[in-house]
């Protein structure tokens, strides 16, 4: 199924979720992953930290878990958000790509970090969430200014520009790789873009079997 293609320019509240070292665990529990589909996972996103157990209190939602009201996503001006501020090494741990399809479940459209784990950052491009690297002091400058009054205070993300809009119409330029750059603008995933050279694999080939017939005998059952 193709990814939904990354809109070419976003408005959006930003959550500030700093803290350093963030797993692929934490994004979504392994007790969470159910389901081999990416849809459905939005619920399960940070469960350790949106909700509160069960059985400390006699008022619990309908999936049976009432949200921790101190967790940054369930505060009533975070509602919504679209843009997560995060911290050094956010996606780190197992390469499980449920993280990242929760995330995308769940609103999130772009992420903001010093630096990212390397399968999460290269699963984020391939499922349509823009992962941006940014200096740890230039998220904490937006994570404050967004903090002030978050509805009003939103981040503005034109992906073709590489630009973020803050701070009436102050911008900060971000670096995205031109291939990565060109799977979310198109929505593409690695198996779309590679079939997008159908043509000249199949004139490889072509010159291959000259070249090397042996290779594609196969033994006769």
């Amino acid at each position: 199924m193709t990814p939904p293609q990354t809109q070419v320019f976003h408005r959006g509240v930003a959550a500030p979720l700093l803290r350093p070292n963030i797993d692929t665990d934490a994004i979504i529990p392994s007790r969470e992953i159910s389901r081999v589909s990416k849809e459905g996972l939005g619920g399960a996103m940070f469960a350790g930290w949106r909700y509160l157990s069960a059985q400390a209190s006699s008022h619990v939602s309908a999936q049976g878990r009432e949200p921790d009201p101190e967790f940054i996503l369930n505060r009533e001006a975070y509602q919504g958000a679209s843009i997560l501020l995060a911290g050094d090494n956010f996606g780190c741990g197992s390469s499980r790509e449920h993280a990242v399809w929760a995330l995308k479940d769940f609103g999130i459209r772009a992420i903001l970090a010093p630096s990212f784990g390397g399968i999460f950052f290269n699963n984020c491009a391939l499922n349509g969430i823009l992962a941006i690297e940014l200096a740890e002091a230039v998220i904490q400058r937006l994570a404050e200014w967004a903090q002030l009054d978050p509805r009003v205070n939103l981040l503005e993300i034109d992906l073709a520009a590489q630009q973020i809009l803050w701070l009436e119409g102050e911008k900060i330029y971000f670096a995205i790789e031109p291939a990565r750059r060109s799977l979310l603008l198109e929505g593409l995933d690695s198996i779309e873009a590679t079939l997008r050279q159908e043509e000249t694999i199949t004139a490889f080939e072509k010159a291959d079997r000259q070249l090397r017939p042996w290779v594609y005998r196969f033994p006769s059952d």
